[in-house]
């Protein structure tokens, strides 16, 4: 009885898969303009795994991987939870993962340009502070279960919800660095440093150095023209730019509900209810079901 019901399971999930993965194609060719950034950063990504494949360097080659999977999760979401993004948040969202994975990790932009990573970080958390005010506001749309939230109550909870992506995504970051042994908490040079590590009496007294022009271990200098501090500087300045942008999304959202939802601008980064002939999943059970009757 058991293998049966394995393969009756696992033949229900490919053929729930094969509809989905139908929805996803209608979903991510909706919009034109969503759709013609999608086709350029995936030919692009296919034409750096080419080249990664060809260079032998296979962890680039998972990374590309990972970003083609990355770039359908939009129209995945949408399809599954039967909400609609916005054009304007869909295209942020694309480009976003393709500047992370690809320019970021493979084009070494986080080391090339400094501000590389704490732009993108900016720019999360105020996407993450968008989504979770979506989620409320659409609590708040609800007919079944009516929700009457006032507009600071929406702002707090969508600041909360980036603030927490963010320190999860830094709680990541350091497990990755501690039992992986990568370096995804970037290293920053400083010149002095305030501890008291250096107490000579083994107190509680701050021991600061200043000037640090150079660092030697075991006798040799590393050779970077200061202390090298291991990614504390990375983690708090990420978390203050995350802080900035759930901030500055959080005063957009707060606006956007004062005035019952007119303001253009915000409009253009909050995910809302689908309507139904925008439901592709639906459509594709109900096509499959009427197919199915007309065989029978």
């Amino acid at each position: 009885m058991k293998p049966r019901k394995n393969e009756k399971a696992a033949r229900r999930l490919s053929e729930r898969w094969a509809r989905t993965e139908k929805a996803i194609k209608m979903e991510i060719a909706e919009h034109k303009s969503s759709f013609a950034v999608y086709l350029v950063l995936r030919a692009l990504v296919i034409l750096v795994m080419v080249l990664q494949v060809l260079n032998r360097n296979y962890e680039n080659v998972f990374y590309c991987g990972l970003t083609l999977l990355l770039l359908t999760i939009p129209s995945f979401l949408q399809v599954e939870l039967k909400i609609e993004f916005p054009t304007t948040l869909e295209i942020i969202i694309l480009i976003f993962i393709f500047a992370a994975e690809i320019l970021g990790e493979i084009g070494s932009y986080y080391t090339k340009f400094p501000y590389w990573d704490t732009v993108l970080h900016t720019l999360n958390g105020f996407l993450a502070a968008a989504i979770g005010f979506s989620l409320v506001d659409i609590l708040n749309q609800e007919k079944r279960d009516k929700f009457s939230l006032s507009p600071v109550y929406m702002s707090v909870v969508a600041f909360c919800f980036s603030m927490t992506i963010g320190v999860l995504w830094e709680f990541f970051e350091f497990g990755v660095d501690t039992f992986l042994h990568m370096d995804m908490q970037k290293d920053t040079i400083i010149h002095d440093i305030s501890t008291v590590m250096l107490d000579p009496a083994g107190g509680t007294a701050v021991y600061r150095i200043h000037d640090i022009n150079e660092v030697f271990i075991n006798g040799e200098p590393l050779g970077l023209g200061g202390y090298l501090d291991i990614g504390l500087i990375d983690t708090m300045e990420d978390l203050i730019v995350n802080f900035i942008g759930a901030v500055t999304f959080s005063v957009i959202g707060f606006f956007y509900v004062k005035t019952r939802g007119q303001g253009r601008f915000a409009k253009r980064f909050i995910p809302s209810i689908k309507k139904e002939e925008a439901d592709y999943l639906r459509i594709v059970e109900e096509a499959e079901a009427g197919q199915k009757e007309e065989a029978e």
